[in-house]
């Protein structure tokens, strides 16, 4: 009996030690993941005021070409990082644009004047975007119908005024829900260290607990599709 119990023991340990290993080798991998270099060499980060002060110029020189930047929420708030933001990143070198988090609570005509209100339009800026999830949103969940709606009050007020059209970034259940009413723009997909599987996207989140020299804490990581004269066409 004690040898059994003592070889039950070594089996267990043995387990134990291999599903440690296991997972540091992911957690590693989760860590250091980058999309193959060559093949997508515009890299980028999305911030807002939840990344503290970031030192742009040493983002600049991290290999970073291009930032995405909050710049508002629904119909009245404004990010208080975006301002300093946007200046400080644009005089870094960077590429710089504006997202906006779409909420169901509100007009989507509310919300593109909250946008146009802060973000500026007389320098050159990357397409605006605008964000299309669950997490942080409104209790209330519209009807396809109703998202549609909204979503094109918003749009055509906001590309009038930029003269371009906008990128959405759709993530999570949002996407089974309003996937099929979403008008035809270009995509900012999401797929933490896994290819989306296509190239039918402008940028591709591929972490969200990045590291980047610059910034404290975690950042989320994007690649453009394209190359450098892609983000300058892009930028005009």
């Amino acid at each position: 009996m004690a040898n059994k119990t003592v070889r039950l023991l070594r089996v267990v340990v043995v387990a134990l030690t291999a599903a440690g290993v296991l997972a540091a080798i992911g957690f590693w991998y989760f860590r250091a993941f980058s999309p193959d270099r060559q093949r997508y060499p515009v890299r980028g980060v999305d911030v807002s005021h939840h990344q503290g002060k970031i030192d742009w110029r040493r983002v600049a020189a991290d290999d970073v070409a291009f930032a995405v930047i909050k710049a508002t929420e629904g119909g009245d708030h404004v990010d208080d990082a975006f301002a300093t933001n946007l200046s400080e990143a644009r005089a870094a070198g960077l590429a710089v644009g504006a997202y906006h988090f779409f909420t169901f609570c509100r007009p989507g005509a509310d919300q593109a004047r909250n946008f146009l209100s802060v973000v500026p339009r007389d320098q050159p800026m990357l397409p605006p975007v605008v964000d299309i999830e669950f997490g942080g949103n409104c209790p209330r969940r519209p009807t396809p119908e109703e998202l549609r709606t909204e979503l094109n009050a918003f749009l055509e007020l906001v590309e009038a005024q930029f003269g371009k059209p906008a990128i959405v970034y759709l993530i999570g259940e949002a996407v089974d829900l309003y996937e099929t009413v979403i008008p035809a723009r270009e995509r900012w997909v999401r797929s933490l260290v896994l290819h989306p599987g296509n190239e039918n996207w402008v940028y591709w989140q591929y972490h969200n607990r990045g590291h980047v020299d610059g910034i404290e804490g975690a950042v989320d990581l994007n690649v453009l599709q394209g190359t450098p004269a892609r983000l300058i066409e892009l930028t005009r």
